[in-house]
């Protein structure tokens, strides 16, 4: 066993893999520890675990703390196709599991868990790189706008544009956030809002049907969102919504940036119109269904219309802010 792996969100250690078991946020931090990746493929289809790149790297060690009780070749292959495909937007995860197979092809626990570790300690690295490019654009004073959760909760870093929101913080400027609460699963209100108090951060929660409004105040001078995947002409999925907020900023002469990791760059993907799109339940959007309880408010044999992202064409992005830098045209490197 090598070093503990720990972020806000994920401990790997002697004792095994255990996530932070995000339904249950914010009220209650709840700690489960995966016993096999089919476990982990329940998790992050039911958005235990959620966030593009802290998929990556929790299937990845799922994968090799799977790979010390299994030597079957092709038991492990066909283990790593079950992960690789447990959500279908979100490309950091098909590139993490991809990557393990190319990097560790005997397959054997210890190169895989040097891969999944080098993983792990990469998108820490990406994020930092992130949060120093991205922080460079705040300015003293400034009200940020932001969708869905791009935190800790999201990477095992300090996340992408929360990354890049908390850069900011750290170089104690003076800012304002105000996060969408995102519908239908509310991860601004639940996740984003939780770690912004915890970081101390000034914020303002708001319903995403109220972001026209507050862009009409001139309260916004940015906006910053995360993205699942980037193709390789720069149109960029994330969560739905974004688009829409995407459309307001360029209406109100407000700059939008996407920040995110280059393992969610898919440079295998030419557009936003091959980026394949999770439709999910649709009692999601007749109620809320959480750990904590469930309540429904629309009749249940309501049909309907319920993806999980959306894409930002590339002609509404100001900018894309990697690890690799801030890029104002699509030429990933």
């Amino acid at each position: 066993m090598r070093s503990p792996l720990s972020a806000i969100s994920l401990v790997y250690d002697e004792a095994g893999l255990r996530i932070l078991d995000q339904r249950w946020l914010p009220d209650r931090e709840d700690w489960v520890t995966v016993q096999h990746p089919t476990h982990m493929v329940e998790l992050i289809q039911s958005l235990a675990v959620r966030g593009a790149p802290l998929i990556g790297v929790s299937a990845a060690l799922a994968f090799a703390q799977f790979a010390q009780h299994t030597r079957d070749p092709d038991t492990l292959r066909a283990t790593a196709l079950q992960l690789r495909e447990a959500r279908p937007t979100a490309v950091n995860l098909m590139w993490a599991m991809d990557r393990m197979l190319r990097e560790a092809p005997e397959l054997d626990a210890e190169s895989l868990l040097r891969v999944a570790t080098q993983i792990f300690e990469e998108d820490v690295a990406m994020c930092n790189a992130m949060a120093t490019h991205g922080a460079a654009l705040i300015q003293d004073g400034d009200g940020i706008l932001t969708i869905c959760n791009t935190g800790g909760l999201a990477t095992v870093g300090v996340g992408t544009a929360l990354g890049v929101i908390r850069g900011a913080f750290e170089q104690k400027k003076a800012l304002h956030v105000y996060a969408c609460e995102t519908r239908p699963l509310l991860q601004g209100g639940r996740l984003t809002a939780w770690e912004l108090q915890k970081l101390g951060i000034p914020h303002t929660l708001l319903c995403d049907s109220m972001a026209a409004a507050l862009l009409r105040m001139g309260k916004v001078k940015l906006c910053v969102i995360g993205a699942d995947r980037i193709a390789a002409n720069g149109d960029s999925a994330n969560k739905i919504g974004s688009y829409a907020l995407a459309v307001l900023a360029r209406h109100h002469g407000v700059p939008f940036y996407v920040a995110a990791p280059m393992s969610t760059v898919d440079l295998s993907c030419p557009d936003g119109t091959q980026i394949p799109i999770e439709e999910r339940p649709a009692a999601e959007v007749r109620g809320f269904h959480g750990a904590a309880g469930s309540v429904r408010w629309a009749p249940e044999s309501t049909p309907v219309f319920n993806p999980s992202f959306d894409v930002v064409p590339r002609e509404l992005i100001t900018g894309w802010i990697l690890n690799t830098g801030v890029h104002y045209q699509p030429i990933f490197s």
